[in-house]
């Protein structure tokens, strides 16, 4: 299983959004510069994040994006699932019902597993975190 460009762009801008949270709104072309994304594909990924309500957008002269709630109540996993939907490895372990083999097959029970432990890992992770890892990332360069 691999995350698509939409899901890994995502998770940046939204880190990006939360390293300048409480600094007003935030203008697509600046996220856009600092992640290395196009404006264009950077707006898609947000319109997609707004109408999941994790960001706000404001249009006009002082516009821009916010996050729609603080850093530390948004779940990596919130906006992993808005951009990428499911991260089952196959797609009997979200819907059993089009598996025939379902109650012998051991595979979907290690797919499953899987699916559960990549879940629980995104769950734990807020943008908050996210953040502050990225400023020890920046400290050990120096």
């Amino acid at each position: 299983m691999k995350l698509s460009t939409r899901g890994r762009y995502g998770v940046r801008a939204m880190i990006d959004l939360a390293s300048h949270y409480g600094q007003g709104h935030i203008l697509l072309k600046d996220i856009a510069r600092r992640q290395g994304i196009s404006d264009k594909y950077l707006e898609h990924l947000l319109i997609s994040l707004k109408l999941a309500g994790l960001v706000k957008a404001i249009r006009g002269a002082h516009g821009g994006y916010i996050l729609a709630k603080p850093p530390v109540q948004i779940k990596l996993s919130q906006v992993i699932k808005v951009l990428e939907g499911s991260l089952a490895p196959v797609e009997c372990v979200d819907d059993p019902k089009i598996c025939t083999r379902r109650e012998l097959c051991v595979t979907r029970d290690i797919w499953k597993e899987i699916k559960e432990a990549i879940d629980k890992i995104l769950e734990s992770i807020s943008l908050e975190d996210l953040v502050e890892r990225e400023k020890k990332k920046e400290q050990s360069k120096v």
